[in-house]
């Protein structure tokens, strides 16, 4: 997942390394949060952006998130639909 520099292979575009990375996903700021997530979730297989982020993370900043994911926007939307689904449905 990572390279010889420790950067993650989902950050190809950036001298960001996995550290940095999360430091960034927990920033003060929670436009900063949404950014790296976003950015995380777009560019990162789905299997591994759980590797860094919750999914109560992700939906606790959905609004600033999904501005972030290009055309990956409605995989994420769907899936974390059908999750809420699946768990009012399990009680």
């Amino acid at each position: 997942m990572l390279d010889a520099q420790r950067r993650p292979y989902f950050l190809w575009d950036g001298d960001c390394t996995v550290e940095r990375f999360g430091e960034l996903l927990e920033d003060a700021d929670p436009q900063v949060r949404a950014y790296w997530i976003g950015k995380l979730m777009r560019q990162a297989k789905p299997d591994d952006v759980f590797h860094f982020v919750t999914r109560g993370a992700i939906e606790s900043l959905w609004p600033l998130v999904e501005r972030h994911l290009g055309q990956s926007r409605p995989f994420w939307t769907w899936i974390l639909r059908e999750w809420r689904e699946l768990e009012r449905a399990n009680g």
